[in-house]
C-alpha cells in the first residue's frame, strides 16, 4: 500500500477515506458511493473522486468493506494429495492460472486442506462459510457420483467445478478439457505417419477423465478403419505399473501408443528400453497433460498441453456470474488440449 509523505521525508498513514473526500471536494459518503455503487454517481463527481483516489492512492480497507458487503471475496480451494508422478504439477499449473484471473477481479484463493475422501469435503465447506465466509468455492478432481456439486448448489453457495460431474445430469457451472478430442488428435497426428497398429494406454475403466481420453482413441480407430482389437491395457498412473502393462503389447507388431498421462507414457519408456526398443525410433509415444518433464526426456515427449490460462480465466468468468446471479442458467465450457509434436513421434513408419 502506497503511503503520502510529508516534505521532511517522514511517512505518515495510509490515505483514507475521510482524505479522499476532502481532496475530492465530497462527503465522504460519496465516496463510497464511488467504490461501491458508482452508477448513483453523476459522472462528474464520480471523475472527481476517481482522480482523488488514484492521486492518494487510496486503498480501501478489506475488513471493513467485507462488513457493509458482508462479502469476504474469498474463493474456496481444497487442496488434495496427489499420488507421485509427473502430472502432478498439472493441477498447481490450474491453481496458479485460476488464482491470478480471480486476483484481477479482486478475490482470492483461499487454500485448505481437503480430505483424502472428497465425500468428507462438504464438511470442509461448512466449516470455511462459518468462519471465514467465504464466497464460493472451485472444485477439482471430479468424478461420477461426486457429492461436492450437490451439496453447494443445495444450499446456494456459488462455485465452478475444474472437471465436468460425469454424471447425465450436470449441476452447476464448469470447464473441462476435452479429451477425448486431444487423444483423437494423437491418432490422427499417428495415422498420418503411416502407423495403424496404435494402442491406447489408460486407467482402468470407471475414471470420467480416463475414460472420455479412451473414448477419443477408440473413435478415432474406427473413423480411420483401424482395429482396436487387443490394443488397450490400463494401469493406476504410476510409472512402473504402466511398464508392466504396456510391454505384452510390443511383441504383437504394435507401432505407436497413445497414453492417457505423461506418467503413463513414462512407463511406456521403460518398457521399451527393457524391450531393447527406443521411443520414437521404433515405437512412437504420445502422452497427455505435457508436463514439465515431457521436453526433458530423452528423447522428448510428445503430448497434449491442456489450455490451462485459459481453464483459469473460464473459471473466474463463471464464478463471478454465478455470484452476480445465482439464480442464471448453468454454463458449461469444454476446451481443446493442443498437440505438441517431439521427437517421440516425429519419425514415420520405417523411419
Amino acid at each position: 500500500m502506497a503511503r503520502t509523505t510529508t516534505s521532511g521525508g517522514r511517512k505518515n498513514k495510509p490515505a483514507t477515506l475521510a482524505l479522499v473526500a476532502q481532496r475530492a471536494g465530497v462527503s465522504p459518503q460519496t465516496v463510497s458511493n464511488a467504490l461501491n455503487s458508482p452508477d448513483l454517481l453523476a459522472p462528474q463527481t464520480l471523475e472527481r473522486v476517481q482522480r482523488a483516489i488514484a492521486e492518494l492512492d487510496y486503498r480501501p480497507h478489506q475488513a471493513a468493506r467485507s462488513l457493509r458487503t458482508r462479502s469476504s471475496r474469498l474463493i474456496g480451494y481444497g487442496v488434495q494429495a496427489t499420488p507421485d508422478g509427473v502430472s502432478g504439477p498439472v493441477m498447481e499449473h490450474f491453481l496458479r492460472a485460476f488464482s491470478d484471473s480471480a486476483n484481477e477481479a479482486g478475490y482470492r484463493v483461499l487454500l485448505f486442506a481437503a480430505p483424502a475422501d472428497a465425500a468428507d469435503e462438504p464438511d470442509c465447506y461448512a466449516e470455511l462459510l462459518r468462519e471465514q465466509s467465504v464466497d464460493a468455492f472451485v472444485l477439482s478432481n471430479t468424478y461420477r457420483g461426486d457429492p461436492r456439486p450437490g451439496w453447494l448448489r443445495k444450499r446456494d453457495i456459488p462455485f465452478v467445478a475444474f472437471g465436468r460431474p460425469w454424471s447425465a445430469r450436470s449441476v452447476g457451472d464448469w470447464v473441462d478439457v476435452d479429451g477425448a478430442h486431444g487423444t483423437a488428435a494423437a491418432v490422427d497426428h499417428l495415422v498420418a505417419l503411416g502407423h495403424r497398429r496404435i494402442a491406447f494406454l489408460g486407467w482402468p475403466r470407471g475414471s470420467g477423465v480416463g475414460d472420455d481420453r479412451a473414448q477419443g482413441w477408440r473413435d478415432a480407430m474406427r473413423r480411420h478403419g483401424l482395429s482396436i482389437r487387443d490394443l488397450r491395457v490400463t494401469a493406476r498412473d504410476d510409472v512402473d505399473a504402466a511398464r508392466d502393462a504396456v510391454a505384452r503389447l510390443f511383441p504383437t507388431g504394435t507401432t505407436a501408443v497413445v497414453a492417457a498421462s505423461d506418467t503413463l507414457a513414462l512407463g511406456c519408456y521403460r518398457a521399451l528400453r527393457d524391450s531393447g526398443r527406443l521411443p520414437g525410433r521404433d515405437v512412437a509415444v504420445v502422452g497427455f497433460d505435457d508436463s514439465s518433464a515431457a521436453a526433458l526426456l530423452s528423447p522428448s515427449l510428445s503430448s497434449l498441453r491442456q489450455p490451462l490460462e485459459e481453464v483459469g480465466r473460464a473459471c473466474t468468468r463463471l464464478l463471478l456470474t454465478r455470484i452476480g446471479d445465482p439464480e442464471g442458467t448453468p454454463e458449461h465450457v469444454l476446451l481443446a488440449p493442443e498437440l505438441i509434436v517431439r521427437e517421440s513421434s516425429a519419425l514415420p513408419v520405417g523411419r
